[in-house]
């Protein structure tokens, strides 16, 4: 097998094996074992790349939280006015909760980890800290507040549906929360 300095993408392999990993068993089916296989590593790679397994899944979930903050920068970035910023948090719920089985699994992995473990705590407001400055480029903090708890739940909830509710719906919604403030 190659060592580490031939295999450059060895790390970012494990960080995309453990994630993987988690969206099919959750986080108490990993396994350095598990992961290693997966990742079509030697089991030495996992000590050599991180210093434990609370180390490798706080990587692994901090690469998933940038993900998810990606796609709130794509849709959050190029609305003008407030309007457009509505319609871009609508169209943010919707291709979230129409998105990656994966992603909607890994999410609550994460809050339920964070919910257990404190030390995923930080991991988590690190997180709701980067969604909302997005928002806050188009809302006053509060309002940036209610509207990330609103596509979390939104998103959970559309995904979850047996009839998930259409794009109206979630705008009203939205332009109900963002009526006041800035």
């Amino acid at each position: 097998m190659a060592t580490g300095h031939a295999d450059p993408q060895r790390r970012a392999r494990i960080i995309a094996a453990t994630l993987d990993l988690i969206a099919d068993e959750g986080v108490a089916g990993v396994s350095h074992r598990k992961i290693a296989a997966r990742a079509g590593v030697p089991l030495g790679s996992m000590t050599y790349h991180f210093g434990g397994m609370d180390d490798l899944l706080r990587e692994a979930f901090r690469h998933f939280t940038d993900h998810i903050v990606a796609l709130f920068d794509a849709h959050l970035a190029p609305p003008a006015d407030r309007d457009q910023a509505r319609a871009a948090v609508a169209d943010l719920v919707h291709t979230l909760s129409e998105g990656s089985r994966s992603d909607l699994v890994l999410t609550q992995e994460l809050y339920t980890l964070a919910a257990r473990r404190p030390a995923f705590r930080e991991l988590t407001h690190e997180w709701m800290a980067r969604s909302r400055s997005h928002l806050e480029k188009h809302f006053d903090p509060g309002t940036a507040r209610q509207l990330d708890a609103l596509i979390e739940g939104l998103t959970l909830h559309r995904a979850l549906a047996r009839e998930p509710h259409d794009r109206d719906l979630t705008l009203e919604a939205v332009t109900r929360i963002t009526a006041t403030g800035r």
